[in-house]
């Protein structure tokens, strides 16, 4: 386990299906297992990979109580109880943490577009909520529609104790570089897609919160300790290799390629649930190309 409150490689762990699409709690017990065994410092349950928008409250509270009960003292678990209601968000998060959790993962409110002020003043009141809960912010303006902007974060970083972390997946290292300037020295940043973790630690990230970790858990542990023991060969070689992997998981809508690839992989992680589909047929043959090519 790295020194970092959380970790390096935290897994955004899919949430596993039976073939009527109920949640499949012993594949993902397995797979929960699988993943901190394979790389994984962490787990995130319940984020968008995890299909978070279309689990039921009660699905995702006994899906929390799954995972910590097989790998909770091994990994820390962090949970998505974020909302665009700031209102439902604190409940959530009240409730997972009597459950018990490492930290919350705290999406910027999709769809009714805050401005600033109004991100600040929801993910403080979250924050002031639940003292003991330590927070990652969320920003993925591609799926919600605003920014959280580098002074917002910076300011939440320097006061509100329990706000630690961010999951940057804005894709714009510029904004990331800047978060690292103005926050305090220990706010953590986390790189929101694979494919630019290498890249956001040059600037200042300390890890990523990763789908591609589901398949290459240690080449991504592997490739972060590389570069922060200064062997940047080592580092580019693994980003070099592991490329079309990230690529393709990305191929269709998260987590609709990943699930596949697991498939393949011989997990029985199921389908997706409405209203994300599945793969066309190209598309299959192109993960499957990639996995070949992996191994």
């Amino acid at each position: 386990m790295s020194d970092y409150i959380f970790g390096r490689v935290l897994t955004a762990m899919v949430t596993p299906f039976n073939e009527d699409l109920s949640i499949n709690y012993d594949v993902a017990e397995k797979l929960a297992d699988h993943l901190v065994n394979n790389g994984s410092d962490g787990l995130v349950i319940c984020g968008t990979t995890g299909e978070s928008p279309s689990l039921e409250d009660d699905e995702k509270y006994e899906l929390l109580k799954v995972v910590k009960n097989a790998v909770g003292d091994r990994a820390k678990i962090i949970m998505g109880t974020g909302s665009n209601s700031t209102a439902k968000a604190i409940k959530d998060t009240q409730k997972a943490s009597k459950i018990g959790i490492d930290g919350s993962l705290q999406v910027v409110p999709y769809y009714n577009k805050p401005p600033q002020d109004g991100l600040y003043q929801h993910f403080s009141s979250i924050a002031k909520s639940c003292p003991d809960v330590p927070m990652m912010l969320y920003n993925i303006p591609g799926r919600t529609g605003k920014n959280l902007e580098a002074e917002t974060t910076a300011q939440l970083a320097y006061n509100l104790d329990n706000i630690v972390a961010v999951k940057e997946a804005s894709a714009d290292l510029e904004q990331t570089a800047k978060i690292r300037i103005l926050a305090p020295s220990d706010f953590l940043i986390y790189s929101g897609e694979d494919f630019l973790t290498l890249p956001m630690m040059t600037v200042g990230c300390v890890g990523v919160v990763s789908v591609a970790s589901h398949l290459v858990g240690n080449q991504m542990q592997t490739m972060i300790q590389a570069y922060e023991k200064g062997n940047n060969s080592l580092a580019q070689e693994i980003q070099q290799k592991l490329y079309s992997l990230f690529k393709v998981i990305f191929c269709n809508t998260n987590p609709i390629p990943v699930k596949y690839a697991l498939e393949l992989q011989g997990w029985n992680v199921g389908s997706v649930r409405l209203p994300l589909s599945s793969l066309s047929e190209s598309q299959k043959k192109e993960v499957q190309k990639v996995l070949i090519n992996l191994s």
